[in-house]
C-alpha cells in the first residue's frame, strides 16, 4: 500500500457489522432504510480516501450455534449461517450501488451465478480500484465466526485495522445497558481482552490480530458519522491493540 490518505490514521479498513445492525429495530430479517444508512457512512469513508473492506454477520436472518443448539447438526448449521451472510451482502451492495459507490461480493463459498469467489489476489486488485470489497460467506468453513472471519480477511487485505462496530461506544466490563456500574475501556492489549473474557469477539478472532499486530477498533455505529470519525482516530471508541 502507499502511504495514508491526508487526515486519516488508517487508510486501510475492515468493517465488521453484525448482521442484527441491518435489522434496525425489527426482529427478523433487513431494514432497507438501516441498510442505506450504514452505506451512507461507509460512502462518506470512500469520499475521504479510505480503502473499505466488510465482513457482515448473518444473525438477522440465521445463526449457526443458536440451530446446533436445537438439535441441528453444528456443520450444517453453519453453512447456513454462511448463507445467511451472502444475502446480508447482497443487500449492502446493493445499497452501495444506489449511492454511486463501486463494490464487489467476495463468496468463500463459491456461487459464480451470484457474485465472485474469494480470490485474495482478486480482492485486493478491487480495494486498490478503491472499490468497496463485501466479504461473505464466513471463511467457508464450519466452527468460524464471523468475526473470526474479520480479522483473517483484515490480515489478508493488508489492512491497518479492524473496526468493530457495536450498539455501544467501546468495550465495557459488563452490558452497559443492563449495568450501569460497568466500567468503560479506553485502551486494552489483546491479552487483556483474553484473561478478562472480555465478550467483543471470540477468542480466536483476538489471537489472530494479535499474532498479526492488527489494532481493533471497537466503536458504535449508532453515531452518524462515526466510521468517518473511526478512520480519523476521532472517535469515541476502544482500541485493543500490543502495548
Amino acid at each position: 500500500m502507499s502511504g495514508s490518505a491526508p487526515g486519516l490514521r488508517y487508510r486501510r479498513l475492515l468493517l465488521k457489522l453484525s448482521g442484527e445492525a441491518l435489522m434496525g429495530k425489527a426482529g427478523y430479517g433487513i431494514d432497507v432504510d438501516v441498510v442505506m444508512r450504514l452505506c451512507g457512512e461507509i460512502k462518506g469513508a470512500v469520499l475521504a480516501g479510505a480503502e473499505i473492506a466488510v465482513v457482515v454477520g448473518g444473525g438477522n436472518i440465521f445463526r449457526g450455534l443458536a440451530g446446533a443448539a436445537k438439535g441441528m447438526d453444528r456443520a450444517t448449521a453453519d453453512y447456513m449461517g454462511m448463507l445467511a451472510t451472502v444475502i446480508n451482502a447482497l443487500a449492502m451492495h446493493s445499497g452501495l450501488e444506489r449511492l454511486n459507490v463501486d463494490a464487489r461480493v467476495l463468496s468463500a463459498i463459491p456461487m459464480p451465478t451470484v457474485c465472485e469467489s474469494f480470490v485474495r489476489s482478486k480482492a485486493l486488485h478491487h480495494l486498490d480500484s478503491k472499490r468497496v470489497v463485501i466479504f461473505a460467506a464466513g471463511t467457508g468453513n464450519p466452527f468460524f465466526t464471523t468475526d473470526t472471519t474479520a480479522a483473517l480477511r483484515a490480515a489478508e487485505m493488508n489492512c491497518n485495522a479492524l473496526a468493530k462496530a457495536t450498539q455501544v461506544d467501546g468495550v465495557y466490563s459488563d452490558d452497559p445497558k443492563h449495568n450501569c456500574q460497568a466500567v468503560r475501556y479506553e485502551r486494552l492489549t489483546y491479552g487483556e481482552v483474553l484473561t478478562r473474557d472480555l465478550k467483543v469477539m471470540d477468542g480466536a478472532a483476538i489471537a489472530l490480530a494479535r499474532d498479526n499486530a492488527l489494532p481493533i477498533v471497537v466503536f458504535s455505529i449508532q453515531e452518524p458519522g462515526n466510521l468517518l470519525k473511526v478512520l480519523q482516530g476521532e472517535a469515541r471508541a476502544t482500541v485493543i491493540a500490543g502495548r
